[in-house]
């Protein structure tokens, strides 16, 4: 148990300074407006028309931040913040998830690979660590190994999501000057934004994978034999 909290504890204070840094980037620009005047669902859907794609529908959606583009159904879900906002904070996030609609509509790899992952990533993430430490406590490897191979799926989830969420985000800061919804100068401020916000899922990916390197060690597959 040692193990597990001098690899996870570095992990987490990372995960909540990305987090704490994201807000505070997002509320800096969130009194900025924007010279075009449009709303974080305006430059979405001014974003989508510019690469040709449609039939996505753009809803408001409840909590702070909790912007998303599900492929499922192809909705563009926008917080309140972001929907009704001209702000270059709110753009700069609803061309982000405009981006995500981008990559599903032109069958972007990754982005189908971390949808299929979808599945498994919410079983592992529920029966991951129950079975990993009920497999230590009766002592029976093979329930400590089905728990590892759970939690690698989540692991491996983080790791597919990096490429995805920075794509979405090169897609977003170059196709909103040409669209026109923000000038070159405002990009980088709404650029700013996303950047911040990348670093949340590149926090995440690092304390997942301390997480498993600390269960590997206590499993006794790595560094040697287990020890109570």
């Amino acid at each position: 148990m040692l193990w597990y909290w001098m690899l996870t504890v570095p992990g987490l204070l990372l995960a909540l300074l990305a987090a704490w840094l994201t807000r505070r980037t997002f509320n800096a620009y969130a009194h900025s407006r924007a010279s075009s005047g449009l709303t974080g669902a305006l430059a979405a859907q001014r974003l989508l028309e510019s690469a040709g794609v449609d039939g996505i529908a753009i809803r408001v959606t409840h909590g702070l931040l909790s912007d998303h583009y599900d492929p499922r159904d192809r909705t563009l879900n926008l917080s309140p913040a972001v929907y009704r906002s001209n702000s270059l904070a709110a753009i700069g996030v609803a061309c982000h998830e405009a981006g995500h609609a981008i990559q599903h509509a032109q069958f972007y790899g990754p982005l189908k690979l971390r949808t299929d992952l979808v599945p498994a990533q919410m079983l592992g993430s529920q029966l991951a660590y129950p079975l990993f430490f009920i497999g230590l406590l009766m002592h029976f490897p093979p329930l400590i190994k089905v728990g590892l191979a759970l939690f690698a799926l989540a692991v491996l989830f983080a790791l597919i999501t990096l490429p995805v969420e920075w794509d979405a985000s090169a897609r977003a800061k170059r196709l909103m000057v040409s669209a026109g919804i923000v000038t070159s100068r405002e990009q980088r401020s709404a650029a700013r934004v996303l950047n911040a916000a990348f670093l949340t899922y590149l926090a995440g990916a690092a304390l997942a994978m301390l997480q498993l390197l600390s269960l590997l060690i206590q499993s006794g597959l790595l560094g040697g034999r287990r020890r109570n």
